[in-house]
């Protein structure tokens, strides 16, 4: 049941509404709400982020929003402390003070006058780490929550850590957000702009530097993890994911696990809200979740409790490619649980090949620029930045290849793998790609893992290889639905290196392989659609003027002189006036990782951002830039921040740090 389009309600925007909070400090809320909701109040729906209602978010958020409070609820779009338009200062991620806020503000809205006293909690990637978070705290008006591209585990499944092993998106996220909360508030909606900037500027902190700083999963990470007690959580939740994003393995460990009515959603999107995804099928985002919302904040009965828990996109196996406008496929849908239920194949290796009896003695060395072809961890620049054809890994790793399928084979879940190894030396990675290998050849990496060898039994307490010595490990891939044709074959692929999506041990490293096996959830294979979406729909685009045309690429290149070989991304994200408020922003990023193929000690990664911003004759800009290397003992960071009005440097700032490496 959805409202009929006769019966939608006029609204108004607010663009600018100040929430205090106890100690003083006011937040910036923009707000969409029916213009009779103080005579007819409506349920609140809070969507609480660090990135800029008035631009960062603003072309989203008009697709979104205005939809929902056209049909009865108070859209309400909160700048978290310290940035945008909002006073005070931004610590870290995921703070004690961001969950009180947040706590804060719910309380607030149910209090008003035009609000039913019922709060819903929307949100993609931070906003859908923290709709978690906060629906562990229990307020009393949160009722339910969407959740997007989130996370349970902040230590094992966000851009910090994968296996044990650091990811460098915990460099690349941490230089975004150097930059994102290095720009200042609206001009024309805080007269105290400068100020409030130049107090933000000399009190933004370099979080690469505190996140380096709890390498194992200690009680930082442990703060937030809503895996630390998942009955914790009792608001309705709607988890959506997608198998172009990182974040593959929340919403099948949600609907597992939460004791809160649960239901998952996974598409084959990058990191994308799924009425305005890629790759396509989009789907009607909206309409499902006001389904969720007028069940759960209005009481109607819509049914959401009946839809199946699972709802999972099953891809059919194409060829590598940097970037899918759409996948073929269709949805599956498990009417109890995900994925645990499903029955698992067994596969051996050996010297001979996957799944075919005898010994395994295998030797791993990888060069150190395996890992090429790896892709974004997180796709959400809508770049090139898909896996590539693996046969560039695949022959820099050990390779273990199935025989050609005699019917397609619909893989739906966690593959899991187990090994019995040796090292060399105390400290060594192990990743492990399953990959779809096409007749001509051509190699699709279908899911992957890592794992950080000394974290093989404790992420909280790791514990040095004795060389030589065999040692049994398991390692879970991230979760998938992908259909591999009859005719084409698997391919285990293992490496001992996975350059730049982690950094590299302080050692070159061999691994000795004598046994192993991998386990694959195969589905009965699903013949047509078992569930269909109503189709995308969203409100207005936000009306914009094009000053500079965005345009992203990636390239790879080898200096033959000194055999050194560097990932280069470039992201420009264009310059645009709003042309209903005036506020011209814009910016670029660009990222470069580099590291000789004989040398962990030379990875390096270097990321500069630059922000703009225009309002009437203020010309605001910043550029941050930030580097990390290593040697055998610690990590070397160095970063800057320069800010300028009207081209003058009002602030500046360098960073140095030195972090001791613990097992990494």
């Amino acid at each position: 049941m959805t409202p009929a389009a006769n019966s939608l309600r006029d609204i108004e925007d607010l663009p600018d509404m100040g929430i205090k909070m106890s100690d003083g400090c006011r937040l910036s809320a923009r707000m969409w709400m029916p213009l009779d909701a103080k005579k007819d109040p409506v349920p609140a729906i809070l969507e609480y982020l660090p990135y800029r209602k008035r631009d960062g978010t603003a072309t989203r958020d008009a697709l979104t929003h205005p939809w929902f409070a056209k049909r009865g609820y108070a859209c309400v779009r909160v700048d978290m402390r310290g940035n945008g338009d909002s006073e005070g200062f931004m610590e870290d991620e995921y703070t004690q003070q961001e969950l009180d806020d947040a706590v804060e503000v719910i309380d607030w809205l149910a209090r008003q006058p035009w609000c039913n006293g019922s709060v819903g909690m929307m949100g993609i990637s931070w906003g859908g780490f923290n709709a978690l978070q906060v629906a562990a705290m229990q307020p009393d008006a949160l009722k339910a929550i969407i959740t997007l591209c989130s996370t349970a585990d902040r230590y094992a499944d966000d851009i910090h850590y994968k296996g044990g092993c650091l990811l460098n998106e915990n460099l690349g996220w941490g230089a975004t957000m150097w930059s994102y909360s290095s720009r200042a508030p609206d001009p024309a909606l805080r007269k105290d702009w400068r100020e409030i900037w130049e107090k933000r500027l000399e009190a933004e902190p370099f979080l690469p530097s505190v996140w380096l700083r709890h390498q194992t999963r200690d009680d930082y990470w442990r703060h937030g993890s809503v895996c630390e007690d998942f009955n914790a959580i009792s608001a309705a939740t709607l988890a959506i994911g997608g198998w172009g994003d990182s974040y593959k393995n929340t919403v099948p460990l949600l609907v597992e696990r939460l004791a809160a009515v649960t239901k998952g959603i996974v598409g084959p999107w990058v990191h994308k809200y799924p009425h305005f995804a890629v790759p396509e099928p989009r789907i009607g985002f909206l309409q499902e979740a006001l389904r969720w919302w007028e069940r759960w904040l209005k009481g109607i009965e819509t049914g959401v409790e009946n839809d199946p828990d699972y709802r999972a996109y099953l891809m059919d196996g194409v060829r590598p490619a940097r970037w899918y406008p759409e996948r073929p496929g269709r949805w599956i849908a498990e009417s109890n649980g995900t994925t645990s239920h499903i029955t698992h194949l067994k596969m051996t290796l050996s010297n001979l090949g996957l799944d075919k009896t005898g010994p395994l003695d295998q030797r791993v060395s990888s060069p150190q620029h395996c890992g090429m072809e790896s892709g974004e961890f997180c796709a959400i620049w809508l770049g090139p930045d898909m896996p590539g054809d693996q046969r560039a890994d695949d022959a820099l790793s050990v390779c273990f290849d199935g025989p050609g399928l005699t019917e397609d084979l619909d893989i739906v879940g966690a593959p899991r793998v187990r090994l019995s190894l040796s090292s060399d030396k105390p400290q060594a990675q192990v990743v492990v790609r399953l990959n779809h290998v096409h007749p001509d050849g051509a190699s699709a990496r279908i899911t992957y893992g890592v794992l950080n060898l000394t974290h093989r039994n404790d992420h909280a307490r790791p514990k040095a290889l004795a060389p030589g010595q065999t040692y049994e490990v398991t390692l879970d891939l991230d979760h998938i639905a992908y259909r591999v044709p009859k005719g084409h074959s698997l391919r285990v692929a293992i490496s001992n290196a996975y350059w730049p999506l982690i950094w590299p041990s302080p050692e070159v490293t061999e691994l000795h392989l004598s046994d192993g096996d991998i386990t694959i959830p195969v589905r009965p294979t699903a013949e047509t659609d078992e569930w269909l979406f109503a189709p995308a729909e969203s409100d207005a685009e936000r009306k914009l003027t094009t000053l500079r045309t965005a345009t992203n690429s990636r390239r790879i290149e080898t200096d033959m002189n000194t055999g050194l070989l560097r990932l280069t991304i470039e992201d420009d994200f264009g310059l645009a006036r709003d042309d209903e408020h005036g506020l011209i922003s814009g910016g670029s990023a660009s990222e470069s990782w580099s590291i000789h193929p004989d040398d962990p000690l030379s990875a390096r990664g270097e990321c500069t951002w630059v922000q703009e911003m225009v309002r009437g004759d203020v010309n605001l800009r910043t550029q941050t830039n930030c580097e990390m290397w290593s040697d055998r003992s610690d990590f070397h960071l160095r970063a800057s921040i320069m800010a300028y009005e009207n081209g003058k440097v009002i602030h500046s700032r360098q960073i140095e740090d030195t972090i001791p490496r613990e097992q990494v």
